[in-house]
């Protein structure tokens, strides 16, 4: 805390204020000022450039008019007419010499007749000007200076052609510079690329070459804005550049004057300000001080002193605003002590747990039902990270925690919810929904409600539903292949094999029906509710019911169906229908993976106190039928399974029947390279 009173630092505060905002506003108001005489003086010597670069295309224009003009004159005609060049001669000197006019001369096609004025190198120009039609420009080697100029036919003969030449030289530079009012250089552009010479006006004119149009700049040495403009022949032939200046003194004098006038307003409003403040911030300290003291008494919890009002009107507003958040207090922190003695009620009486965590998901708060459904202490969860108290269950050997959290979900999507299986104390793993809201105060809340009651509904649920997929799928299958033979052969198949077909689809649907009841039974079996019923079966008898029920599936594959049972062959004691499940699930199975054409076949025999019997087909098997976690539930072949869309519970639902009849079953290949399913059950099955 600083030892400074109030006022010194309102002075302090006050004056840096103002030295930053003068200071502030001095420095860009001079830099504005600097930039704005930079550009007026770039802007004029540019606009200078553009209307000296105008007005030497009115030059061109003029040169075409006075060479019209003096061509169109009769003296001339007739002086041509007479081809005296002694006359000619003197009568272009006269005609042809001007302010800006430099020579004339008379070609008749490539031949130069008579010249008048400077010697210049004709040849050149009179090739430009082939090039460029009657106005023309020209930079010729022999010649000191750019020209310009302009050519018109005397009389009806076009061959023969008056030109006027201007020079680009000092006096045109005079002229320009007297019609736009600054400095005009005109630069003879093969002189500039000839000259090795590079200072700041050689960046400038390459500039102005490299855009096109023009550039300008400030160059320190001589001290003057220039702007460059490159002057092109119609062919686009760089012919000059045309350089305008303007000296930087002027501006620089006006600009100076204006930051002087600038920096002496903001030093004399500078220090009133700071006197002001200085005086203003006396009459506020006084009342602040007495404030000061009442906020402290206020802050240690002393809610009786009331706070005195006094000073300016924002100073007593604040003595009031004081007032009112004291009372305010006082009633807030009753009813605070309330609402928390109702809160605790509310969470103690729900029957969901919750608790809280922070930034850091360290639990801060834990109601009973939460502390009983993980099996721990409030006081011992509250302090330590909640994947620790929770014990959320592995998933790819990671913990949900770092994963899908849902309390780092709700903090970007303002709620979240997920499903943990939790690893309580003693082993046992219970199946919860933790609901997570957005942080509130560096705090977020999680509900969490126990479904591991739930969670064994869905899956006694789902178990009904897939065992009811699967079965009907076999039968129904069976059927419409039996409806498929039936309408391909309704005209040309004989009475007995429609009848035989009739009689599969009648006893398909009766099987059908049957299963309802077996897989609501099955399911109850599972669960430990009813056990499986005792009857004599002779196992001929099963398989004729299976056959019956899958037969016309294995004709649609033209599959021959072998039994081997011997006669001898001693009755079990089993539930009939479940065994007949158990045949139609393995014979289903065998037609589907053996080719078609081949051969399937039954077989049993007696051992000891059991009967053993078999599925045997000529398929090429799955690569997990030594580890035999084709019985798993849900379990599906490989993708090369000839007919995929199972659910993979027929095998499952085999072996759940044997086992409760107290056998077993396995698979195996042998040594005729083929599949077998080998089942073995007891004469007598015990009681479940």
């Amino acid at each position: 805390m600083s030892r400074a009173s109030l006022g010194v630092w309102i002075a302090v505060i006050n004056v840096a204020i103002v030295v930053l905002v003068v200071g502030g506003i001095s420095i860009s108001a001079i830099d504005s000022l600097r930039d704005l005489a930079d550009q007026q003086g770039k802007s004029r010597v540019q606009l200078a450039g553009a209307m000296a670069r105008e007005d030497m295309r009115r030059f061109v224009e003029d040169a075409l008019t006075e060479a019209r003009s003096i061509a169109e004159r009769q003296t001339l005609q007739r002086l041509m007419g007479d081809r005296n060049q002694a006359l000619i001669e003197p009568f272009l000197r006269r005609s042809c010499t001007s302010e800006t006019i430099a020579a004339c001369a008379i070609f008749d096609g490539p031949k130069l007749l008579v010249k008048a004025g400077v010697e210049l190198p004709w040849d050149e120009i009179a090739t430009s000007a082939s090039e460029q039609g009657e106005r023309f420009m020209a930079v010729p080697i022999a010649s000191p200076h750019a020209l310009l100029g302009a050519s018109a036919p005397l009389g009806d003969n076009d061959s023969r052609r008056l030109y006027v030449i201007r020079q680009l030289d000092d006096r045109m530079s005079a002229l320009l510079s007297e019609r736009v009012g600054l400095q005009v250089r005109l630069i003879n552009y093969r002189h500039f690329i000839e000259d090795g010479k590079v200072d700041e006006f050689t960046r400038l004119h390459s500039a102005g070459l490299s855009d096109g149009r023009s550039a300008v700049m400030r160059i320190d040495e001589p001290d003057v804005y220039a702007a460059s403009f490159p002057v092109f022949a119609s062919t686009g032939e760089a012919i000059a550049l045309l350089e305008a200046r303007l000296p930087t003194r002027e501006l620089d004098a006006a600009a100076g004057t204006l930051i002087k006038r600038l920096l002496t307003t903001a030093i004399v409003l500078a220090a009133l300000a700071v006197l002001a403040g200085i005086l203003l911030g006396q009459q506020v300290t006084g009342p602040v001080a007495t404030l000061t003291e009442a906020a402290e008494r206020l802050g240690q919890g002393d809610f009786s002193t009331s706070i005195p009002v006094g000073g300016t009107k924002e100073v007593g507003k604040l003595a009031r605003t004081m007032e009112d958040m004291r009372n305010n207090l006082v009633e807030l922190t009753d009813t605070l002590r309330r609402s928390e003695i109702e809160a605790k009620a509310v969470l103690s009486g729900i029957v969901e747990g919750v608790y809280a965590v922070d930034r850091s998901r360290v639990i801060r708060y834990l109601n009973p039902q939460a502390a009983r459904l993980l099996g721990v202490e409030p006081e011992e969860a509250i302090g330590r990270f909640c994947g620790d108290v929770l014990k959320p269950c592995l998933e790819n050997g990671q913990r949900p925690c770092e994963t899908r959290c849902p309390i780092l979900q709700a903090r970007t999507e303002g709620d979240a919810q997920a499903t943990e299986h939790l690893q309580l104390p003693g082993g046992n793993v219970r199946t919860a929904v933790i609901a997570s809201a957005a942080p509130v105060d560096e705090w977020q809340v999680q509900v969490i409600r126990d479904e591991t009651e739930l969670e064994g509904v869905r899956r006694a649920r789902d178990s009904v539903l897939a065992n009811i997929s699967h079965e009907f799928r076999t039968p129904l299958a069976a059927q419409l292949a039996s409806i498929e033979l039936l309408r391909e052969g309704l005209e040309t198949m004989p009475i007995e094999e429609q009848k035989h077909l009739v009689f599969s689809l009648e006893r398909g649907t009766l099987r059908l029906t049957r299963l309802i009841d077996n897989l609501l039974e099955s399911v109850r079996i599972e669960s430990g509710q009813l056990g499986i019923r005792h009857q004599s079966v002779a196992l001929d008898e099963l398989i004729e019911d299976a056959d019956a029920l899958i037969g016309a599936l294995l004709l649609q594959r033209r599959q021959t169906l072998t039994v081997d049972i011997p006669e001898s062959l001693p009755r079990i004691d089993g539930d009939g229908p479940r065994l007949t499940q158990v045949f139609v699930n393995l014979l289903a199975n065998a037609s589907k993976f053996a080719p078609e054409g081949s051969e399937i076949r039954v077989g049993a025999k007696e051992e000891a106190d059991k009967v053993v019997f078999w599925v045997e087909d000529e398929g090429p098997g799955v690569p997990e039928i030594d580890a035999g976690s084709i019985f798993e539930r849900f379990h599906r072949g490989p993708e090369e399974e000839p007919e995929p869309g199972g659910l993979g519970l027929g095998l499952w639902i085999v072996k759940s029947i044997i086992d409760r009849h107290g056998g077993t079953i396995t698979a195996r290949r042998t040594a005729e390279n083929k599949t077998r399913f080998e089942v073995a059950l007891p004469l007598v099955v015990a009681t479940l």
